[in-house]
C-alpha cells in the first residue's frame, strides 16, 4: 500500500492539491461600480449647470442693475443712512426723467455718487422763494421733504440737463449749490430699498 500524505489531518489530499492558484483569490466583478460612476458624472454635470447659470445670473443682474448704499441725511426722510438700494439702469434710454424720479447720477468733479431728486427737467425755470419751489411759475406740492428750504434762487435749466435736489432741502449739497447735473451723468433710476428688511420699499 502507498504511504498517503497527510495535510492538516485530512486524508486523501495532498499539500499540491491544496494550495489556492491565482483564478481562487481573484475578487468578483462589483455590479455597483458602473451605477457609481454615472451618480458621480451626474453630479458633476448638475454642479456646472448650477454654477455656470448663476455667473450667467450675476452678470445679467449687473448689466441691468446697479447696487448703491445711501449715506448721510440729505434725503430724508425717504433714506437714511445704511439704507441699500437697487437702481436701474436702462431706465431713461429711451426716454427722459420725469419729475419726482429718484436718480443716482456721478458727479465729476467730486468722483462720487450721490442719490437726489428730479425737481427741472430741460427747459424749465426753477424758483425758490419763501420757503417753496415753483417751476415755471408754478408751486410745487412736495409732500416729501423733510422741512422747507431756508435758500432762495432761480435757475433755468439748459437742455440735456435736470435740476436736482435732495428731500433734507436745508442739509443737502445738490442742484441749489451745484447747478444743474448732465442727463449723461445720471446712472438710473431708484426702483427698491432691498436692505435692511424693515425698509423694504418699491418706487414706482
Amino acid at each position: 500500500m502507498d504511504e498517503e500524505t497527510f495535510v492538516d489531518g485530512t486524508p486523501g489530499e495532498t499539500e499540491q492539491e491544496s494550495s489556492p492558484t491565482s483564478l481562487d483569490i481573484q475578487p468578483p466583478a462589483s455590479p455597483e461600480s458602473p451605477v457609481r460612476r454615472r451618480e458621480w458624472v451626474a453630479f458633476l454635470k448638475e454642479t456646472l449647470f448650477t454654477f455656470l447659470l448663476g455667473l450667467l445670473f450675476y452678470f445679467v443682474i449687473n448689466l441691468l442693475t446697479v447696487r448703491t448704499t445711501v449715506w448721510g441725511y440729505s434725503m430724508m426722510p425717504t433714506f437714511r443712512g445704511g439704507e441699500y438700494l437697487l437702481v436701474w439702469r436702462w431706465a431713461y434710454w429711451n426716454r427722459l426723467p420725469e419729475r419726482g424720479d429718484i436718480v443716482v447720477y456721478r458727479d465729476e468733479e467730486a468722483q462720487a455718487e450721490y442719490v437726489k431728486r428730479v425737481i427741472g427737467l430741460p427747459g424749465e425755470e426753477v424758483l425758490i422763494q419763501n420757503g417753496r419751489v415753483f417751476i415755471n411759475g408754478e408751486p410745487l406740492t412736495e409732500p416729501y421733504v423733510q422741512e422747507r428750504p431756508r435758500y432762495e434762487g432761480y435757475w433755468k435749466v439748459p437742455e440735456g440737463h435736470v435740476f436736482l435736489l435732495g428731500d433734507n432741502r436745508n442739509h443737502s449739497t445738490d442742484s441749489h449749490i451745484t447747478g444743474p447735473v448732465p442727463l449723461k451723468n445720471i446712472i438710473g433710476k431708484v426702483v427698491l430699498i432691498y436692505w435692511p428688511p424693515e425698509a423694504i420699499r418699491v418706487f414706482r
